[in-house]
């Protein structure tokens, strides 16, 4: 990779001379043969032991297997018609495609012609692009995400500041934008590392988002040419020195500011201290994203984990492949340990004694009883649990957050017990958690003074809406994966029913309001491309179960803590 260029508070390149890309995009692919392990089955196999009720398998890829929904490269091994909605959605997808020099490297956020305010929906997202890299993976057009995951990591090479002050070296971009010069007849790229989003908070999902999909694209295509060229192998590490370096913390979860990951807009507590009020009889534990958020933790576990199979074991390759497996240990152990939360564990932290001293302590983290927020008592069932939005010193935040589980899922983070639990869970709260449109991005909403602290009155985030308890369609796929996954695929059927009886008439919004999700998100974008994408992805991977093993981890039996349920949180 070429040498750091100071590009202030704007990344843009319109010269890429000095790393040729084109000599990466022409290496011709590898045919790989490769012995099938346990977790490398055939589609024949796949579909017994769904039938079976199998919990959990990662599949080999099929290289250039297309879907077979409504593309003009359909295949006819369909076993049914498919939905007339996929036509117009993979139409629409197309239409979203952004090119540089004439090659497919992404899509653009949204394409609203009707609304005045194009902000930057017209760019380029890491996290957004990754249900439309799926997508086209999946139908046999690997390109697009070669081209995508090669343009990004270019761009991460760049000196990145902000002001005055230089982020680290590893850090991927949030997005991007290709700008066409119709006189000179050249195109380039802009990027924003943090410096133009809210807050101004770079973004830490979207590393993480980077490896996994590098590790989608070598599963799909059966590739290991890109992941072992020299510059992915140091985007993997530049990425890994950031989230691995050691300091003063004393758990293994990542600490991160407000508003670095999908949910992008402040959902934090004052000074993040632990406030308690209490609103009409309901108490209230005022805390957010900020801290150690599932979703972070979740992504980060998996990245962890795909990059421990696409680094190459040469010298430096294997002390990063160390660092990793110490880390994972560590992590997975925390994780579900003080982050899960099921009927016993809940009753446990209820009788909590607190101010304990020791080694011996049992409320580790000195939760306070009475901060447990009166809806969890009622919201949780006696079968099914989920991982907690957030934990720290005197800190939890007892809220459902939909991606983090469904990664905790894919990523093996949650066991094979704690994976039926968040699934038995999602069945016995259907109403709140899907509604009428899938899927909540968290649960319950937050609102009244306490919507006023923790949101500074954000009037995007009012009660169930956008990120406020909002219905995201995009997380369709998410939980599709996950119920395959888990031997659950009727769930994903009823999720996409419903889905399939709104989305074509509304114009793809990008999220929906209300308490089930009834209403059009007020400020929500039509055409929003990964709303698109998600239903593609989630339709491919019911028709193609083998699909799965894109985004699927086995979980290491390794890591698998000796844990009694009721005793989860002492050591």
């Amino acid at each position: 990779m070429g040498g750091l260029r100071n590009v202030s508070s704007v990344c843009s390149i319109s010269e890429m001379d000095d790393f040729d890309l084109s000599r990466l995009l022409n290496k011709p692919k590898l045919n790989i043969e490769r012995k099938r392990s346990f977790d490398e089955r055939s589609l024949s196999e796949l579909s017994i032991g769904l039938a079976r009720g199998l919990d959990t398998y990662e599949t080999t890829h099929s290289p250039g297997g297309r879907s077979g929904f409504g593309t003009p490269a359909s295949s006819t091994r369909n076993s049914f018609e498919p939905h007339p909605m996929v036509a117009d959605a993979w139409e629409a997808l197309r239409r979203s495609m952004v090119y540089f020099r004439g090659q497919p490297v992404g899509t653009i956020a949204a394409y609203d012609h009707a609304s005045e305010e194009v902000l930057n929906y017209d760019q380029v997202f890491v996290r957004d692009f990754v249900p439309s890299a799926l997508a086209f993976l999946m139908n046999g057009e690997p390109d697009i995400v070669k081209h995508f995951l090669l343009k990004t990591l270019y761009l991460q090479g760049w000196e990145k500041r902000v002001d005055r002050f230089k982020l680290g070296e590893g850090v991927m971009p949030a997005s991007f934008k290709v700008l066409h010069d119709p006189i000179r007849k050249t195109d380039s790229l802009v990027a924003d590392f943090g410096e133009s989003a809210i807050g101004r908070v770079a973004p830490v999902d979207s590393g993480f988002w980077w490896i996994i999909l590098l590790r989608a694209y070598t599963k799909s295509t059966g590739d290991l040419s890109l992941a072992e060229t020299p510059e992915c192998q140091k985007g993997m590490r530049l990425i890994l020195t950031l989230c691995l370096s050691e300091g003063f913390d004393t758990f293994p979860t990542l600490l991160c500011a407000d508003g670095c990951s999908m949910i992008d807009r402040r959902m934090e507590g004052n000074h993040g201290e632990l406030q308690m009020i209490s609103i009409k009889g309901y108490k209230y534990n005022l805390k957010g994203i900020y801290g150690y958020p599932i979703e972070i933790q979740a992504l980060f576990f998996m990245a962890l984990r795909s990059a421990s199979s696409l680094l190459k074991h040469d010298e430096e390759g294997k002390e990063f492949i160390e660092r990793i497996v110490k880390r994972l240990h560590a992590l997975s152990y925390h994780m579900r340990s003080y982050f899960w939360l099921d009927f016993q564990q809940l009753n446990d932290i209820y009788r909590y004694k607190t101010e304990e001293y020791s080694h011996t302590a049992v409320n580790k983290f000195n939760v306070i009883p009475d901060s447990i927020p009166d809806w969890v008592f009622d919201f949780m069932p006696t079968r099914g649990g989920y991982f907690i939005g957030n934990v720290s010193p005197a800190r939890m935040d007892f809220r459902w957050f939909a991606l983090g589980n469904c990664i905790a899922i894919l990523s093996s983070l949650a066991t094979h017990e704690q994976a039926m639990a968040i699934m038995d869970l999602i069945e016995a709260r259907w109403e709140e958690l899907v509604g009428e449109m899938p899927l909540k991005i968290a649960y319950p909403a937050i609102e009244s003074h306490e919507w006023r602290i923790v949101t500074g009155c954000d009037p995007k985030n009012t009660r169930w809406s956008y990120h406020n308890g909002g219905s995201w369609p995009v997380l369709l796929w998410l939980l599709t994966a996950a119920c395959i996954k888990t031997g659950r695929p009727q769930i994903a059927r009823k999720a996409i029913d419903l889905a399939e009886t709104r989305l074509l008439k509304d114009s793809w919004p990008e999220y929906y309001d209300g308490k089930v999700g009834r209403y059009i998100g007020k400020q929500a974008r039509k055409y929003q491309t990964w709303s698109i994408a998600g239903y593609l992805v989630a339709k491919m991977m019911l028709e193609d179960p083998s699909h799965l093993g894109m985004i699927s981890l086995e979980e290491d039996r390794q890591m698998k803590p000796m844990l009694k349920r009721s005793s989860s949180w002492t050591c």
